[in-house]
């Protein structure tokens, strides 16, 4: 009777699928016992995410977190973990997801392989050696090096101009028709933002100013870029447009405009996701700069810094008396470099003081000069701060020789990395991985002919790079080198 109550299909059915579990069992018994390697049965502890897994990174990018799918042996995985290329960092824990915060950004133009072998699982009051979690390999890479400028020669005069340092390929991103006079790059590198004119308009350009967007095809993986899309953000109808700035999180653009009837009427304008510009204040303001946070605007104002809303008849939520410019802001937005003229002290007024000044309310003088002082910009890491400036020659004449400084923040040592023999006024721009520093040889830009003329650019302008030497031995000493572009406004992307 039993016999035939097990022969019936049913019970047939229910002894094979209880043998296929039993051997199931069996092998992830066997598997957790016996399977070091990245085997199907692996029933061990393991890597189940890791954020950076096939993505491309960039600056602002510090921190990866690797999450663990049980509790693991902290001291295994943080003696095991290799990156390759090295990125050093600090490792941070909570509960199962593990932190590694970069000391210094990612060097740009890499692939990173991390690796994870060796490590161990552990349980609460376990005193016994856990198991060999399952290892794990991935990759992720840093964005290409590049570069922008405007160029001077050919046909590249006057025009936008990407180059690929990693790829080692350049494209022309305006059309001829258009003479570029400024620009800034959208962070995502989605495209830049750069204000033209058209090249017929001559002497008159620099009234005639639009603001335009080109957005490229640009990445990681295409660098052609052979049909890229201009679009016009701001016309002149009504506005003569002069000074801009992109926010940070690319979504705010800030322009000088002047009214052309009403010269009186010279203030300062937002355009937020390409919509119409919207007043933000109609009281004449000197140079400006967005904040960090994207979320207001410290503009030069009277005897002192405005931040003002990015709001329409925006009020000030702070004022900062004294301060003249605001050069540039760390990239966390807690601390600043700021001008103060003197103009409140005769006897000093023939000088000029760069101060850096932090969220705390802390103000430190950095040095005092009787040249001038037209840029700076935050190293990465906020340590130190890159300037352009000029020293006065002593003498009959009245000579501002130009040079490249390097000032630490703590110790506030200031030293000279590039000197001039003759004035120009240039521009820095900091690389986003802190490899070296951009910058311009030339006069002033643009010459005019006649009204009917393209503007002329001179055919001096260089761009030069200056890199720092890491060697602690030989802290001061840098390697410059020109560069084979021919052009001027050299910026690195983000």
């Amino acid at each position: 009777m039993t016999f035939k109550r097990l022969s019936q299909p049913i019970d047939q059915i229910a002894i094979a699928l209880i043998t296929f579990l039993a051997l199931i069992i069996g092998l992830l018994l066997w598997g957790g016992t016996t399977c070091d390697d990245n085997c199907i049965f692996h029933p061990g502890a393991k890597v189940s995410d890791f954020s950076w897994q096939n993505k491309t990174i960039g600056g602002e990018d510090r921190a990866f977190i690797l999450t663990f799918n049980r509790p693991i042996d902290r001291t295994s995985v943080e003696q095991n973990l290799a990156i390759t290329p090295p990125l050093p960092g600090k490792i941070s824990w909570s509960g199962l997801r593990m932190a590694y915060t970069l000391e210094t950004p990612p060097p740009y133009g890499e692939t990173y392989h991390l690796a994870l072998a060796g490590a161990r699982d552990r349980y609460a009051n376990q005193t016994e050696q856990g198991s060999l979690i399952q290892p794990f390999t991935a990759e992720f890479r840093s964005r290409d090096r590049a570069l922008a400028y405007i160029g001077t020669q050919g046909d590249e005069k006057g025009r936008l101009i990407l180059f690929n340092w990693t790829a080692q390929q350049k494209s022309i991103l305006t059309p001829e028709n258009l003479t570029v006079f400024d620009f800034e790059p959208y962070p995502q590198r989605e495209g830049f933002l750069f204000s033209a004119a058209d090249v017929n308009q001559g002497e008159t350009g620099i009234q005639g100013l639009q603001l335009y967007t080109v957005s490229t095809s640009w990445d990681l993986q295409k660098a052609n870029q052979n049909n890229p899309k201009v679009e016009l953000v701001l016309d002149n109808q009504e506005y003569q447009n002069n000074k801009f700035d992109l926010s940070q999180d690319g979504k705010t653009i800030v322009v000088q405009r002047l009214n052309r009837k009403n010269p009186h009427n010279y203030g300062l304008w937002k355009i937020t996701d390409n919509k119409l510009a919207k007043l933000i204040t109609d009281a004449q303001t000197g140079v400006f700069l967005i904040t960090p946070d994207s979320q207001a605007v410290a503009v030069a104002k009277g005897e002192g810094i405005a931040l003002l809303p990015l709001e329409t008849n925006a009020e000030p939520i702070d004022f900062l008396p004294k301060f003249g410019q605001v050069l540039d802001f760390t990239a966390d937005g807690t601390g600043a470099a700021m001008i103060d003229y003197h103009t409140d002290n005769p006897q000093l007024s023939s000088t000029q003081s760069l101060i850096y000044v932090n969220n705390l309310g802390i103000q430190k003088q950095l040095f005092n000069t009787e040249g001038s002082i037209q840029n700076c910009q935050f190293e990465p890491t906020a340590t130190h701060l890159y300037c352009w400036l000029t020293e006065l020659v002593k003498g009959d004449l009245y000579i501002e020789q130009p040079y490249l400084a390097k000032i630490n923040l703590k110790t506030l040592q200031t030293e000279t990395l590039v000197k001039l023999a003759k004035y120009q006024d240039s521009t820095i721009s900091v690389a986003p991985d802190g490899l070296g520093i951009l910058f311009e040889r030339s006069g002033s830009a643009y010459s005019y002919g006649s009204p009917n003329k393209k503007p002329s650019i001179k055919k001096s302008s260089s761009i030069w790079l200056a890199i720092p030497n890491s060697s602690q031995t030989n802290a001061t000493a840098m390697i410059v080198e020109q560069l084979p572009f021919v052009g001027f406004r050299p910026q690195w992307l983000p």
